[in-house]
């Protein structure tokens, strides 16, 4: 894991003071609230539907045992559920499933981050100062700047990666960490970088998508993609350049941004994303980031080139934890025979272990999908379950992942079982990743004050209906997205399975599309889904996705999964199947 210089710990240290400091005069009635405001948020706190909520980053969605540690207590000591305000305000805008109360917990977000929702604005200032003392941070998780850049979850670790991306994001992360010329662009911005072969970042869904390859000479660079979102307009990104050596992403990206910032629109938020500019402007932006590149390298003698003394100083930051002095001898014949004597072990070694580069080790899944547990959350008492689990089996490191579980990335072959059994009595070993239930779904209606209608109650429901790992397993691996507006925070346009929540006269309505893709493996080349029809009140919307999954269970080839039999016979007897499971007879467009 990165270390945060001294400069780094200083820097945090003296921006928690100077939001004291702010908070403090806003108290004193020094500040406005419209002065107030700009303040908070660039520190990362809104306001949300019931309370505030702070959004914490996490680059490239590593964590420490220490800092997991510090996120448990935030969560136990600072995150005050309200449940009457909750229950009131539920009960007044007529939402369903007002039983299902919050907790004090912190939830994973769909880029890494980890979020809180019933933090008082009186006690904020005491959470950033308990931050900073393990390098944390909630600053440019908000605002038109650049956001937590992302990676995959197996940086570093997964047997297809063809170079670690953490180091360059970490020069990114230094570099864009408030950047003068992109404090204010024309929207927020979110890059995305992999060094696998396996796109595990979809990072054709970013702003800046970055993927390292090797070009024919076996030369290291970046396959450079750019104006890529989800939200009211779903757009894939476009190829920006096929091969740029790696010293000059800095430079590159200086010229993207550059000039999205100089003709980005600022009249209308919801035509100012990159992806718009680069519709309309088609060839012509990437014409005008190339001739910016030309200008910052042969006039303004390329300022940003990336050195290989650079490079390697910060590499020396990711180097592997010195497991080898403490690895027990690893068998992979004992490794069969344990699974053999355990059936639950041997379905959760297929579903929730993933080879490693060191064949001695593994990367472990911890799955926190679970009924009555909304997708993303984690309790206090789970995080510091976390926090000992990856200080005793993974030297001390989890993972955020975008599908809003935890990565342990350093787990001995030998001690699978044992991790195993004590993820097991946590609860968090269900064997259902990339399963229907090991969802996506953001806070929705619940907490956030954007949303439409509620995502938590949805994924409840869908949990509770399928929870037979036999059937689970015989539907196969299928993505269920679920999102509560169109902003998209769940990721509904890129799940195998959309859901969409939608607002009709002060109810809440979902619309379903199928066929969309993150461009992982297991789904092939990234696209958006299509909408199969009408909207469905939430009563329906189980009873739709299980005729759905009926019509690909009917219709399947064997060994296809769903996402192939989508594509192969197309939407149309999905389509039928949903709207013969309506049982309410008025509709939404």
């Amino acid at each position: 894991m990165y270390r945060y210089t001294e400069f780094d710990k200083s820097f945090v240290k003296s921006r928690a003071a100077q939001f004291r400091d702010q908070l403090q005069r806003w108290q004193d009635g020094r500040l406005s609230e419209d002065e107030f405001r700009p303040l908070r948020l660039q520190n990362g706190w809104y306001v949300q539907r019931h309370a505030p909520m702070l959004r914490v980053a996490v680059p490239y969605g590593e964590l420490s045992s220490a800092q997991l540690r510090v996120l448990a207590r935030i969560a136990r000591e600072y995150d005050d559920p309200h449940p009457d305000v909750y229950r009131a305000a539920s009960v007044a805008q007529g939402r369903l499933g007002t039983e299902r109360l919050p907790t004090h917990c912190a939830h994973f977000t769909t880029r890494t981050n980890v979020q809180f929702n019933w933090i008082p604005l009186n006690k904020s200032a005491d959470v950033m100062d308990l931050l900073a003392t393990v390098d944390m941070h909630g600053i440019q998780t908000s605002g038109n700047c650049i956001r937590n850049i992302s990676c995959d979850e197996r940086a570093g670790v997964a047997p297809d990666e063809i170079a670690d991306p953490r180091p360059f994001a970490e020069i990114m992360r230094q570099w864009t960490t408030l950047h003068p010329e992109f404090a204010f662009l024309p929207r927020k911005f979110k890059i995305a970088i992999t060094g696998a072969s396996e796109d595990r970042a979809a990072t054709a869904w970013h702003d800046v998508g970055l993927q390292l390859v090797r070009n024919a000479a076996g030369e290291l660079g970046f396959r450079v993609s750019a104006g890529g979102g989800m939200g009211r307009t779903p757009v894939i990104a476009t190829l920006m350049r096929e091969f740029l050596p790696w010293p000059h992403i800095m430079n590159y990206l200086e010229a993207i941004v550059r000039v999205y910032n100089r003709y980005g629109r600022r009249d209308n938020k919801y035509k100012a994303r990159i992806k718009i500019l680069m519709k309309t402007e088609g060839p012509r932006y990437i014409d005008d980031v190339n001739e910016e590149f030309r200008q910052i390298v042969e006039h303004d003698g390329a300022p940003h080139l990336i050195s290989q003394a650079e490079l390697e100083r910060v590499r020396a930051s990711f180097v592997p934890p010195a497991l080898h002095a403490h690895r027990n001898a690893f068998d992979e014949a004992g490794l069969d025979a344990q699974a053999a004597r355990h059936p639950l072990f041997a379905r959760w070694l297929q579903r929730n272990v993933a080879p490693h580069k060191d064949p001695a080790l593994r990367i472990v899944t911890l799955s926190f999908k679970r009924v009555l547990q909304s997708p993303g959350d984690a309790t206090a008492d789970q995080l510091e379950i976390v926090a000992d689990l990856a200080a005793r089996f993974s030297a001390g490191e989890a993972r955020v992942t975008h599908t809003q579980n935890v990565v342990l990335p350093w787990v001995r072959a030998s001690e699978l079982l044992t991790l195993w059994q004590a993820a097991r009595d946590a609860g968090l070993a269900s064997a259902n990743v990339q399963l229907l239930t090991d969802m996506i779904a953001c806070p929705g209606g619940d907490f956030c004050a954007l949303a439409n209608a509620r995502s938590l109650p949805i994924a409840q429901a869908i949990s509770e209906r399928y929870q037979d790992l036999d059937e689970l397993d015989d539907i196969g691996e299928i993505d269920l997205h679920i999102s509560g507006c169109i902003n998209s925070c769940g990721h509904h346009h890129s799940g195998h399975i959309g859901v969409l929540g939608v607002d009709k006269d002060g109810r809440e309505w979902y619309q379903i599309t199928l066929g969309g893709s993150d461009g992982s493996a297991a789904s092939g080349a990234p696209q958006p889904g299509k909408v199969i029809g009408p909207s469905f009140s939430a009563a329906e919307v189980p009873d739709v996705i299980e005729a759905i999954l009926t019509t690909y269970r009917d219709t399947r080839e064997r060994h296809e999964r769903f996402i192939e039999t989508v594509r192969r016979v197309g939407i149309d007897p999905f389509k039928a199947a949903a709207n013969a499971a309506r049982t309410n007879d008025e509709v939404t467009a």
